[in-house]
């Protein structure tokens, strides 16, 4: 029996591992059921979800070389609804939250800002390339003074 890759069938629970489960195909072989492809839901321990010698239904995600066969338990099952957390704080659960914008800085002294009182692009990216260098300068003479004392 040639096996090909999105194929479903089911197999028998042969042995569980920390990092999934084996399942015997129908041809024999054994397959491997990695723990991400167990269930839909954060796996800790696959025993928890499957045991040795249970019928399990099963998908080819996979041939790998030397005919290692990769399947999912996870794939045959219908994806779970998703949950929308309500905005209000109805139902016991906190709304989420937001980022807020930190507070606009005024332009430096000197500087003149734009005609909305922010300052134009070319200005802040002035003012960000002299930051950046002067913080560079910081680091190199941070970096040369911790080499001296090394030697």
């Amino acid at each position: 029996m040639q096996l090909e890759v999105g194929e479903i069938f089911e197999g028998k629970v042969t042995g569980i591992t920390k990092f999934g489960a084996f399942v015997a195909m129908p041809d024999g072989r054994n397959g491997l059921v990695h723990i991400s492809e167990i269930a839909n839901t954060y796996v800790n321990e696959v025993s928890e979800f499957v045991k040795e010698g249970e019928t399990v239904k099963v998908k080819v995600i996979g041939i790998g070389e030397g005919g290692k066969v990769n399947l999912s338990i996870k794939q045959t099952q219908p994806a779970p609804p998703r949950q929308f957390r309500p905005r209000s704080a109805e139902g016991g659960e906190r709304p989420p939250q937001h980022r807020t914008a930190p507070p606009k800085r005024e332009a430096p002294r000197g500087q003149v800002s734009g005609p909305t009182g922010d300052s134009s692009f070319e200005d802040k990216l002035k003012e960000f390339m002299k930051q950046s260098d002067s913080r560079i300068a910081d680091n190199k003479m941070y970096a040369d003074h911790r080499s001296k004392r090394r030697k």
